[in-house]
């Protein structure tokens, strides 16, 4: 399936002057029908799912308790 620019803005939640920006960069792929840029939206799925995997990590990692350092002296 291919989104316009506008349909890829909404799609990312990102400005659609960043999303027009990147595809004359040529850093996100897209296509040229003479009118309009189409933009394949599978490209984007591995992204997201690397990017919520990590979230997921990253969460994991937050709720992991803080060990006791063993260096830890009494000073009394």
């Amino acid at each position: 399936m291919y989104l316009t620019i506008k349909e890829t803005a909404d799609y990312l939640s990102l400005p659609e002057e960043l999303v027009k920006s990147l595809v004359l960069q040529k850093k996100i792929r897209s296509l040229y029908d003479g009118e309009e840029y189409l933009i394949y939206k599978n490209q984007f799925q591995s992204h997201l799912e690397q990017v919520e995997k990590y979230k997921m990590l990253y969460d994991e990692y937050l709720k992991e308790p803080i060990p006791e350092d063993i260096d830890v002296k009494d000073e009394d």
